[in-house]
């Protein structure tokens, strides 16, 4: 995005188009010599068969700075997991696949249900989890990044771009966060964000007034985006959402454990596209709509726990001022794409609307019958605490998995 606007609340790096690409790269190699970056591909099977991951690792075997690529394999059996390691095995830097559901692993994870430290569910924020035991474990890196593996423009200037600000020496930066246009087909594409988040956060601080976790997110161009790197250095006490707030969760934790000065967001991408969710709106526990709901949960949470208090006159307030403010971004995206080219559908945007809308009260409701709920899998710092030995098994289970299944 050609320009050089900061907000005032966190940095923002833009892509000015004067630096080349190989040189940000060759300066990595340097940072790498004393700094060892990891990168955690959060993975399901099913995306091994998709257009995107194939190229992604023809892009990450051209990358020189990477130590360790660790893979987290999801929903796969024995016979896919083999498939797995075979389908991995061009990367050229050091990596493993862990299978999350490996009996191996389901042993260790039936350890943390006995200590009731047990994920909630499994999914994304389970699988990055478990990637970051296994990193810390490995006690060698000073910087994790962390990206999809859905993403059908993926080039390796993105990664690049992603971890610079956590791995220059010279930068006081402990995360970075990836911002891109989301574009597709001629189309304008990021509805959850667009439509759901940037205007529930308009409509926010009208109704409950100034906050600064609210303006904190605010900041953040895209604030769904799945593009993180991270100092190894406050992993040990990161608490990682288990449902599909994962991306507001991590943002939340930043706000929580660290200064203001310590946290940036980068561009990395001129057009990003990647794997698209259904909007089902007839089934709140799948697609767009599941996720929409668990966003709404994970920033009405963490307003609670500010001291903010919620009632049903919030929501009802904030579903009419998040309407009306989500269909005047509505005409603003329309004006921009048609300037640009581009296309918007205005009445599936407003199909989109209307059932956030109503995904935000009943959010609220669930909020409401049960305020106490924390969804969060415990930092790796509680697990050590309950199990010493817990993390050092859980790499040890996952190294005998990649060595043994499928091996002659």
């Amino acid at each position: 995005m050609a320009d050089f606007h900061q907000n005032g609340n966190i940095a923002t790096l833009h892509n000015l188009r004067t630096n080349d690409a190989a040189a940000l790269s060759r300066e990595l190699e340097t940072f790498a010599n004393t700094r060892k970056i990891s990168l955690i591909l959060p993975s399901l099977f099913s995306e091994l068969e998709g257009e995107a991951l194939p190229k992604i690792l023809d892009e990450l075997s051209e990358v020189p700075y990477l130590h360790r690529i660790i893979i987290g394999l999801d929903r796969a059996d024995a016979d896919q997991f083999r498939y797995a390691k075979q389908f991995f095995a061009r990367l050229p830097q050091d990596h493993i696949v862990i299978w999350n559901d490996s009996p191996r692993m389901q042993a260790i994870d039936d350890r943390l249900a006995q200590l009731g430290l047990g994920p909630c569910e499994p999914g994304k924020g389970k699988n990055v989890w478990s990637c970051l035991g296994y990193l810390m474990a490995c006690q060698d890196s000073s910087v994790v990044v962390i990206h999809d593996c859905d993403i059908v423009t993926y080039e390796k200037d993105m990664l690049a771009r992603l971890v610079y600000p956590v791995a220059n020496p010279n930068f006081p930066y402990q995360v970075s966060k990836g911002f891109y246009p989301r574009i597709g087909h001629g189309k304008i594409n990021g509805r959850v964000s667009r439509m759901l988040v940037s205007p529930i956060l308009i409509a926010l601080k009208r109704v409950i007034g100034d906050r600064d976790y609210i303006d904190f997110l605010r900041s953040f161009r895209y604030p769904l985006s799945g593009e993180f790197a991270m100092r190894t250095s406050i992993l040990p006490d990161l608490r990682m959402p288990s449902d599909w707030g994962l991306e507001i969760g991590l943002l939340s934790e930043a706000w929580r454990n660290l200064a203001r000065k310590s946290v940036c967001q980068v561009e990395i991408s001129d057009a990003y596209d990647h794997k698209h969710q259904d909007l089902s709106p007839e089934d709140k526990s799948t697609g767009l709509s599941r996720m929409s709901i668990d966003i709404c949960k994970s920033i009405y949470r963490k307003l609670a726990t500010d001291g903010t208090v919620l009632t049903e006159e919030t929501f009802r307030s904030l579903k009419a001022t998040y309407y009306r403010s989500a269909l005047d971004l509505l005409e603003d995206y329309y004006h921009d794409a048609r300037m640009n080219g581009l296309s918007v559908d205005r009445h599936q945007e407003e199909r989109s609307v209307e059932m956030f809308a109503e995904n935000i009260v009943e959010a609220g409701r669930v909020y409401l019958e049960n305020p106490a709920e924390t969804p969060f899998i415990p930092t790796w710092n509680r697990v050590h605490a309950a199990d010493p030995d817990l993390m050092r098994d859980r790499k040890l289970a996952a190294e005998l998995d990649f060595k043994e299944i499928g091996s002659a």
